[in-house]
């Protein structure tokens, strides 16, 4: 006669759900060099594999900085070219400059510099500006955008398999990219 514990664990055994022989993932760092990277067909057998897939994440890390630096550089060019637009007075409508000496968030102040001093009026910014959707700018802020989450997720991948070789690999990846190009990365974007 079989025990209560024994039918349950038999019927889990049946079901396929048993936990301890299903559950491939490891909640533990481990040094395999047999860690498969995003499929089992990419699992290194070798040192020398290993250490390609090594090379690899240092890659991916860089190429991630250069993503997010490349997107604050596009969106800082993207606003340049926004600003310097030429708006046209519409008959009828307050010039900015009326506006600008009737509003009660701006204050006249001088500015002062080497002995030379201009009257200039600071303009406190009340609203949020929402920049108008262009067919030149926001496909090409998609692309980016979406290159830079897929990145982020493989490299995220990487990290989740718990081995301490890749999770290095994803560290050094990321502080080299930031050495050669973190002073273009504007987190404002």
């Amino acid at each position: 006669m079989s025990s209560p514990r024994d039918d349950a664990h038999m019927a889990m055994d049946m079901d396929g759900m048993d936990m301890s022989h299903s559950s491939s993932m490891q909640m533990v760092f481990q040094n395999s060099i047999a860690t498969p990277l995003f499929s089992e067909l990419w699992t290194p057998r070798t040192n020398g594999a290993y250490a390609g897939t090594i090379i690899f994440l240092i890659i991916l890390g860089v190429v991630f900085r250069l993503l997010l630096a490349g997107k604050s550089l596009v969106e800082e060019r993207w606003l340049d070219a926004e600003m310097k637009r030429r708006y046209v007075v519409v008959q009828g409508k307050i010039p900015v400059a009326e506006r600008v000496s009737t509003d009660s968030f701006s204050k006249k102040m001088t500015l002062t510099e080497n002995g030379v001093e201009e009257d200039v009026m600071v303009v406190q910014k009340k609203q949020l500006h929402l920049r108008p959707w262009r067919l030149s700018v926001d496909p090409v802020r998609a692309v980016l955008d979406t290159c830079i989450a897929g990145v982020s997720y493989l490299l995220m991948l990487a990290v989740m398999t718990m081995n301490v070789g890749y999770f290095i690999a994803v560290l050094g990846g990321t502080f080299l990219g930031s050495l050669l190009v973190g002073r273009f990365y504007n987190s404002e974007h």
